[in-house]
């Protein structure tokens, strides 16, 4: 019994003691923390006691938010090598804890959207033509704002590009130059462009300026100095590539199998000493002179023969046999070496070739890294590893190879076949950082027609883009809006307006039809209609102009369109026909009247011809049926001055839509049933038909092809011979037994 009391003594003993150190230790934490705060906040000079004293105090508490700069200077500081503390005060450097969440201000993109403002050029600064294409690209986007108090992004006028100091394009004095501009701000909200850096003989990634806490578009930058999330890694490009539009990839066919003359090949400057120096001089170890061409030259530089090898010499006549294009268009692999700096032109050149880049370039953050899947489109090699190139590529699959191609022809065509498509998906990459909640994935930047032409503003959703029906497993949709745009006064019940109205509102798929009210007269009286068995939606076209008729109006609730000129002849069943069509190619236009583009020689231009061929480029959309989502692009990705060129000419908004479209999908239109009566009705000298009487209406639509074709960098307009006609149409079978049979009778 003794014993059982001795127990119950200690325990209870125990029980108090481990209660006291418990509260204890809470009572030290919380007071210790409490005087960290009144420290702080002494420090900051606020004290704000009475809210702290409601909220759960943990034992790690976050640490407040200190600048980077701060951080580095203080804490991290103390855990540096004597040399990392010299690397810390260059200006590569300072802001590499940088990040959107702490080195950006998203608030002045909260209030204005995304707008990019270009410093204007000061007297006495030359600029590159390289660097005045960046601009030229930035200042002719959608993103740009002459007004630097709307803007989210700021991009220096100062030629930032080449950062050698030994190229004649190095602009000196530029610290002082940046630091003078009274909207730098240490950086803040800043992009600057740079595609070398450094020089002979360490060429380090060193801009030799200040940065600040400004972004970083930087051709051959290192992981180690990449920024995540803050930098983009662009590719690095000549002089001489295009400003706009850009050169197709060469794959013309999907060759089965896709093996072409040679295996693996690249032919290039030798360094015998210096960076880039390793891996270039063991090529040879590789070259096997039959379908592993590796070719290399000593003959660079002024001084080369004072340092030439045994090698040199037998090496220079290899290099001097083949011709680098003839190479590079017949081999399946291209091996892309760092030269001396980690980017090469070899990289650009391979992807436009559809030659698979075998990237040699330990560390190099790849071009766009942060959206592209480069597994999809190159192989990833290691310069330690040289010798196992040779059969790693061999033991890929064919189909692999295929895959491996097709999606260099899509990388290069979607983000890097000119200046200004490198520019805007910098730009859009950032864009997307800023609305990380309608950011776009993976399948869009990976995936055709990529992320430049689909736009997250107009939805989050996959399934509301054309371009994803199939990916998804989504069936095109079922119904179309029809949408009729009327310029003529209503004055009488026979108009063509009136009969296309009620054969559109016959079609089994018919939703609801719009009639857009272009017409300077009132709108009519809802009696003047007829009676549907849909829906008829009347409403005012905005500033009745010509671009109204492609605005994106909420009153459409499907995602076809069916697009209708009111002096269009159609009948209910090839309304029918042409949107069964459409259900198979829902990315593309299909419809009735088409045209045609040709090459002027003797005029050096482009051509625009109405005459009946079996060659067409153009469905025009008097009457046509497109996706919804062209309307929204139409109205946002094209720039100010095409849309007021149409508005003004009161013309060629159809050519400009089907820009636009075969710009995207890199597709011809689809032309239904050549339909031998369509018209477009001559209704009298106040009818807009009645523009396709005027010779001027022809010239016009000839000047409007060719700004068109300048505004985009090339022609995106394809020729097609394609035409989808009726099961049995014109065949000698009953007519009762035709799906569309008054087809044939028209």
């Amino acid at each position: 019994m003794q014993a059982k009391k001795r127990y119950f003594i200690l325990l209870s003993a125990g029980s108090c003691l481990a209660l006291l150190f418990y509260f204890g230790g809470l009572q030290f934490r919380a007071s210790r923390s409490h005087s960290r705060r009144e420290e702080r906040s002494g420090r900051n000079g606020l004290h704000q006691p009475g809210p702290d004293h409601f909220w759960p105090r943990f034992p790690d508490a976050l640490r407040p938010f200190v600048p980077w700069e701060q951080l580095e200077n203080e804490d991290s500081s103390v855990h540096l090598s004597p040399r990392q503390k010299r690397d810390a005060n260059s200006s590569i450097y300072r802001g590499k804890k940088c990040r959107m969440e702490s080195c950006f201000d998203f608030t002045l993109c909260k209030k204005n959207g995304f707008k990019v403002y270009v410093y204007p050029q000061q007297k006495g600064e030359k600029i590159a033509e390289s660097y005045q294409n960046i601009l030229a690209a930035i200042e002719g986007s959608r993103f740009y704002t002459s007004d630097p108090s709307q803007a989210c992004l700021f991009v220096l006028s100062l030629d930032t590009l080449d950062r050698d100091q030994l190229s004649p394009q190095y602009v000196h004095n530029l610290r002082s130059k940046v630091q003078s501009l009274h909207l730098w701000n240490n950086g803040r909200n800043h992009l600057i462009f740079n595609l070398y850096s450094g020089t002979w003989p360490d060429y380090t990634e060193d801009v030799g300026f200040d940065i600040g806490q400004a972004m970083l578009a930087k051709a051959s930058i290192s992981t180690e100095n990449f920024r995540p999330n803050f930098d983009v890694s662009i590719p690095l490009f000549s002089k001489d590539h295009p400003r706009t539009g850009g050169e197709r990839g060469f794959l013309k066919f999907n060759t089965i199998p896709p093996l072409r003359k040679y295996m693996l090949v690249f032919k290039g400057k030798r360094y015998l000493t210096g960076i880039g120096s390793d891996t270039r001089n063991a090529l040879y170890h590789v070259h096997n002179g039959e379908d592993v061409l590796l070719l290399t030259t000593c003959k660079h530089g002024k001084d080369w023969q004072k340092h030439k090898d045994s090698r040199c010499d037998r090496d220079n006549t290899e290099y001097e046999k083949y011709d680098y294009r003839e190479m590079l268009h017949n081999a399946t692999f291209c091996l892309v070496p760092r030269g001396r700096r980690l980017g090469s032109f070899r990289f650009l050149e391979a992807l436009q070739a559809a030659c698979v880049p075998v990237m040699l370039s330990n560390g190099w953050e790849l071009p766009f890294s942060e959206v592209i899947n480069w597994n999809q489109a190159a192989v990833i090699g290691d310069e330690r590893l040289l010798l196992q190139i040779p059969s790693t590529i061999r033991s890929i699959h064919q189909d692999k190879i295929l895959a491996l191609r097709q999606q260099t022809q899509f990388l290069w065509e979607a983000y890097f076949s000119s200046v200004e498509k490198i520019v805007l998906t910098t730009l859009e990459i950032i864009q997307d950082r800023i609305f990380k909640h309608i950011s776009r994935n993976s399948l869009i930047w990976n995936k055709h027609p990529g992320g430049l032409f689909v736009l997250p503003q107009y939805s989050s959703y996959l399934g509301d883009f054309p371009y994803y029906y199939a990916n998804l497993g989504i069936k095109p949709p079922s119904r179309f809006t029809a949408v009729i745009h009327a310029v003529t006064p209503l004055v009488s019940q026979s108009q063509p307006v009136l009969k296309l109205l009620v054969a559109a509102a016959k079609s089994q798929y018919c939703a609801q039809i719009i009639v857009l009210w272009n017409c300077d007269k009132p709108l009519p009286a809802k009696h003047r209609w007829p009676a549907t068995a849909v829906p008829v939606i009347v409403i005012e076209g905005e500033s009745k102009v010509m671009s109204s008729r492609f605005l994106p109006y909420d009153n459409i609730i499907t995602d076809a369109v069916l697009s209708l000129d009111e002096d269009t002849v159609l009948s209910t069943t090839e309304v029918d026909f042409a949107f069964t069509v459409w259900q198979s190619f829902p990315e593309r236009i299909v419809g009735y009247p088409a045209r045609s583009h040709f090459w002027d020689n003797s005029k050096e231009r482009w051509g625009y011809t109405s005459k009946w061929t079996n060659d067409y480029s153009m469905v025009l959309t008097g009457a046509a049926i497109y996706h919804k989502y062209y309307h929204y692009l139409y109205s946002h990705y094209l720039p100010a001055s095409l849309k007021n060129m149409v508005d003004q000419l009161a013309n060629c908004e159809d050519i400009l839509m089907n820009f636009l479209v075969s710009a995207v999908t890199k597709l011809p239109p689809i032309k239904v049933t050549q339909k031998k009566q369509y018209k477009e009705t001559m209704m009298g000298q106040t009818s807009r038909a009645s523009r396709w009487a005027d010779p001027d209406h022809f010239a016009q639509r000839q000047s409007c092809m060719n700004t068109f074709a300048s505004w985009f960098g090339y022609m995106p307009l394809i020729h097609s011979q394609m035409r989808l006609d009726p099961v049995l149409f014109k065949d000698q079978v009953s007519i009762l037994r035709k799906k569309y049979r008054d087809i044939e009778r028209l």
